[in-house]
C-alpha cells in the first residue's frame, strides 16, 4: 500500500543551524497524524518541506508516491497547506475569497463552484460570508481559512495549529469536521500545542525535539509507556 506520506532521513540546515536532523516517519492514507514538540524544534520547517515551500538539505519526502522535489507540481495538486499565520484578502468578502481560491486550485468551473459551496458550508459563517474579511474576528477568519484548506478535498491536508484563535465551541466543531473528513478518506498531518486537541483528533502522534523524532505511537500507547493518563505529562517527560 502506498503511504500518504513517507519521510526518510529528512534534514534542513540553515548555515550552521540544523533545524531538522534526520527525521523519519510515515502516515497512512486516511490517518490523522499529529506532529508535536516545543517551539522552535523543526515542526513548521518540516511541514513547509512537505508542502514544497522549503527544499530539504538531505533526505526525502514523498506524498502518495510523489517526490516533493522531482514531482513538486503534482504534490501541490495533491495537498492543501494551512500555516499557523495564514492570512486572507481582507477587502474580499468571505464568499468572494472562497470563490477565488476554488478557481485558483481547481480552475474547472463546475468543480470550483462545488468546492466553494462546500467551503461555505464548512465555514459555518452564514450571512457573514457576505461581509468583508477585514471585519472578521480572528476566530472567524480562521474558520474561513480552514474551510478553504479542505473544501478542495485534498488527499493530504497539512494544518499548522488548525484551531488557533477559535473559542471552545467553534474549535470543537472544527475538530469534528476534521474527524468526519478523515473517516471519508482524507489524510491529515496536524501540528498543535493543545494536547487535548491532539488526543481527540490523532490516530498517532510523533513527538519531536531538536529536529529529531523522540517517540511515535498512538495516544493510548504513549500514555501506557509513561504510566500516565495525561498526554501533557508524556510530552514533558519526552522533551525535558
Amino acid at each position: 500500500m502506498t503511504r500518504a506520506l513517507e519521510i526518510t532521513g529528512l534534514v534542513k540546515k540553515y548555515k550552521d543551524f540544523e533545524a531538522v536532523a534526520g527525521l523519519d516517519f510515515s502516515v497512512a492514507p486516511g490517518e490523522i497524524f499529529a506532529l508535536v514538540g516545543p517551539n522552535g524544534v523543526g515542526k513548521s520547517t518540516t511541514l513547509k518541506m512537505i508542502a514544497t515551500i522549503l527544499t530539504p538539505t538531505a533526505g526525502s519526502v514523498s506524498v502518495f508516491g510523489l517526490d516533493t522535489i522531482r514531482d513538486a507540481h503534482a504534490v501541490r495538486e495533491t495537498i492543501s497547506y494551512l500555516p499557523e499565520e495564514a492570512g486572507a484578502y481582507k477587502n474580499l468578502t468571505g464568499r468572494e475569497y472562497l470563490d477565488f481560491m476554488a478557481m485558483v486550485f481547481l480552475k474547472d468551473g463546475p468543480k470550483a463552484r462545488a468546492a466553494a459551496a462546500e467551503g461555505e458550508r464548512l465555514s459555518a459563517l452564514g450571512a457573514r460570508l457576505g461581509d468583508k474579511i477585514k471585519t472578521y474576528s480572528k476566530g472567524m477568519a480562521r474558520k474561513l481559512l480552514l474551510a478553504r484548506a479542505v473544501m478542495i478535498r485534498p488527499r493530504l491536508a497539512i494544518l499548522d495549529e488548525p484551531t488557533s484563535g477559535l473559542d471552545i465551541v467553534n474549535a470543537y466543531e472544527i475538530r469534528k469536521t476534521i474527524k468526519a473528513l478523515a473517516a471519508g478518506g482524507m489524510t491529515f498531518l496536524i501540528s498543535s500545542h493543545n494536547m487535548g486537541e491532539i488526543e481527540f483528533l490523532s490516530d498517532r502522534i510523533g513527538v519531536i525535539n531538536k529536529g529529531r523524532m523522540l517517540a511515535c505511537d498512538t495516544p493510548a500507547a504513549l500514555k501506557a509507556r509513561f504510566a500516565t493518563e495525561d498526554l501533557e505529562e508524556v510530552f514533558i517527560k519526552l522533551t525535558q
